[in-house]
């Protein structure tokens, strides 16, 4: 069972939301702040058992993050964008229009209690979102995030650009923050950090790789690719 809204409001639930799921849509760019507040709420009440767990899709204003790894002097133009702290894993990160948004507020007490497989569910969830728009996504060791091979191997102009990033935070076994999608965000906005601490790779999005999908065409393929790797969506 799966519900859609558009607003902020966290609206009632039965105290049984056990078999529940629900997708939150926003169109418009949603402060950080004010989505930090909405996940921080909606944990506690998964926890509590008086909410369903959440996936909400959104995009944020241009703003840098910095997570609890983050090392100030990989921010290198401070005063670009807003920079916010924040509790999810990983170091800097950029976030602006353009770019899909995916915080997932699950609870491992009834998904195995696995941290390392949750985050390999999200890894598999956006490679096989990618997968179908026939980008190859894939893992590196050492490095954060889902990349893309660009150029043939052992030439001059093969590369390795960074597509998605994923950075979690788990409280009580509920999960907040999640992954961010390119899919066509100004990617000049990401020279003033060195995103997730790595400096020798670049970032691209779809468009950048040749590919014209919307959001709503990208959000449906994350909700049809949600529920096979999560099993409920």
């Amino acid at each position: 069972m799966a519900a859609d809204t558009q607003d902020l409001e966290t609206p009632p639930f039965p105290a049984d939301t056990a078999d529940t799921l629900e997708w939150r849509i926003s169109d418009a760019p949603v402060p950080y702040e004010e989505a930090v507040a909405v996940m921080e709420d909606r944990a506690a009440a998964i926890r509590a058992g008086t909410a369903p767990e959440m996936v909400w899709l959104l995009e944020h204003p241009p703003l840098y993050t910095a997570g609890t790894s983050a090392d100030p002097s990989e921010l290198t133009d401070p005063d670009r964008f807003p920079v916010h702290k924040t509790g999810r894993g990983g170091r800097y990160t950029y976030h602006g229009p353009g770019q899909r948004i995916g915080y997932v507020m699950l609870d491992l007490k009834k998904r195995g209690e696995d941290v390392r497989a949750f985050v390999c569910d999200l890894e598999n969830w956006i490679i096989q979102t990618l997968a179908e728009f026939n980008i190859t996504g894939e893992r590196r060791d050492g490095r954060v995030g889902i990349w893309v091979a660009r150029g043939a191997p052992g030439s001059k102009l093969y590369r390795e650009d960074k597509i998605a990033a994923i950075g979690v935070r788990v409280r009580k076994w509920v999960t907040f923050h999640g992954v961010s999608l390119n899919i066509e965000p100004d990617l000049g906005h990401f020279d003033g950090i060195v995103p997730c601490g790595i400096n020798e790779h670049g970032v691209t999005s779809l468009v950048d790789l040749g590919v014209t999908a919307s959001t709503p065409e990208v959000d449906v393929v994350l909700r049809q690719k949600f529920a096979e790797v999560f099993g409920r969506g």
